[in-house]
């Protein structure tokens, strides 16, 4: 089993730069319009329109193109798209509307955008960027990233030459981070991190002992700590909080998410709600001030508790995640610091002691009594794998674009909560879908109890983490249950 599992693992890493190899024609341009050959596992092939976005050889195919080529096969789909919305029905028929398997009808450079146009699979909402565009004749095509089709449908893509690619329709889709990191995937990313946080065990670490600036994901330790005086009875969840002029000037500021009144009173609950899911910067002053007096004294305590857990590569100057401005006549722009590895061991010990967290982080939108206004979940993930419970999405200039990831899973006996941390991705495109790509091995890895690791230490349990005898035995009883099973 071990052999086949890394065996597909390698294959579909493949697909993963897909867009680097298949385009056939060089000029870069906004929307490149072109074809590439698509073959499935079942004999039948065909020319599949694709459009280069933004950057040369960022490539994006039609599937309608390839709704034909799988109508006959286990991965078959019938879909329907408009100008702005995309319904994929795995196992249905699909209905040409003529055009399919041909190259483009007229050249140019395609009107269309790339955004979060509503998609939904077997009636349910999931988050995929794709690009929609009208074609001369008059229907509507969706464009979607092999790789998020790959995860989509649970189907291994290869590349075996330059210009072709194979659907493998008889192979359930794996991935291999060591062989993307081998290729270079990782490279638009400042560190990933994916583990279990219940034993320790890291499946797969990239330059994650490293501290980069940690943007919004900082709102983790603000909670935290927001938890750890409810804990001691200094704070209940519904304990108002009487919002200040600082926090209103924030939320009348660029980054304000939720329009707060100085003097406005707010429960607890709504505020953390507020700082987890939509990422409300006011929200997360607000808790701040309730539970230390001033933002300056909560984060004397965020840096302390820090230490506690022994996050070496952690520093806060605020609560938020923000730029923070020194009080110097030439400023110094300073920004929240921390390694994939201390972010590992802080979201670890979040959900050991306050489990209770991800029934809030897990909710995709959230109606706040209070404020009257419904929030939404900044989690691309929540839609996509029904495992995915969480947590903290975060972006400023300097730190890219954040995601850190809980995923509850079963061995049998107890439940984990697997962590997948990706830090300074370009941008919120990149970010899911690494993350999601990440998020998906952490699964394989667990269920399957084997999985490639990076060389080194990769597969070394960073220090000051919950690793003890007790733990290692349970991962070799479920290794052993997994093996019998497969057996």
């Amino acid at each position: 089993m071990k052999i086949f599992f890394k065996k597909i693992s390698c294959l579909t890493a493949a697909v993963i730069l897909v867009c680097a190899i298949l385009p056939v024609t060089a000029s870069a341009g906004f929307a490149l319009p072109r074809t590439c050959q698509v073959q499935t596992d079942t004999g039948v092939g065909g020319t599949v329109k694709t459009l280069d976005y933004a950057y040369d050889r960022n490539t994006y195919f039609s599937l309608r193109d390839i709704a034909v080529l799988l109508q006959g096969t286990d991965k078959a789909f019938a879909l329907e798209v408009t100008k702005n919305a995309v319904a994929l029905n795995p196992g249905g028929a699909y209905t040409p509307v003529g055009g399919e398997c041909l190259p483009w009808e007229s050249g140019g450079n395609p009107d269309i955008s790339l955004r979060r146009n509503e998609f939904k699979v077997s009636g349910q909402k999931v988050n995929y960027y794709t690009l929609i565009m009208q074609l001369p004749s008059g229907c509507y095509d969706c464009f979607m990233m092999a790789v998020d089709l790959a995860m989509l449908l649970d189907m291994n893509i290869t590349v075996p030459a330059v210009g072709l690619l194979e659907l493998h329709t008889q192979e359930a889709f794996g991935i291999s981070p060591v062989q993307l990191e081998q290729d270079g995937y990782f490279y638009g990313v400042n560190s990933v991190l994916a583990g279990d946080a219940a034993t320790g065990e890291v499946y797969y670490q990239y330059q994650s002992d490293t501290a980069y600036p940690i943007a919004s994901t900082t709102k983790l330790m603000t909670c935290l700590l927001v938890m750890d005086a409810i804990s001691a009875g200094q704070l209940t969840m519904e304990t108002p909080v009487t919002v200040s002029a600082a926090a209103q000037a924030l939320a009348d500021s660029d980054d304000g998410v939720i329009p707060l009144k100085a003097g406005q009173q707010v429960p607890v609950r709504e505020l953390l709600l507020g700082a987890l899911l939509p990422s409300s910067n006011e929200c997360a002053l607000c808790l701040a001030e309730a539970a230390a007096g001033s933002e300056a004294a909560f984060v004397q305590r965020m840096n302390q508790k820090a230490l506690e857990l022994g996050l070496s590569q952690a520093v806060f100057f605020n609560c938020h995640g923000l730029p923070f401005y020194t009080a110097s006549p030439v400023p110094a722009k300073c920004q929240n610091r921390m390694s994939a590895q201390d972010m590992f061991r802080l979201v670890s010990y979040l959900l050991k002691v306050y489990p209770q967290m991800k029934d809030m982080t897990s909710l995709e939108t959230v109606m706040l009594e209070t404020l009257e206004l419904e929030v939404r979940n900044t989690n691309p993930l929540l839609s996509n794998l029904p495992e995915v419970t969480g947590l903290k999405t975060g972006t400023t200039n300097k730190a890219g674009a954040c995601l850190v990831t809980s995923l509850t899973v079963d061995d049998g006996s107890t439940t984990h909560d697997l962590i997948v941390i990706v830090l300074g991705a370009e941008d919120s495109v990149e970010r899911g879908r690494v993350s999601g790509l990440l998020a998906r091995y952490a699964l394989q890895t667990f269920y399957a109890g084997t999985g490639p690791t990076a060389s080194g230490d990769a597969a070394q349990a960073p220090g000051n983490l919950p690793t003890h005898a007790e733990a290692a035995v349970n991962r070799i009883l479920r290794t052993a249950r997994k093996q019998e099973a497969a057996g």
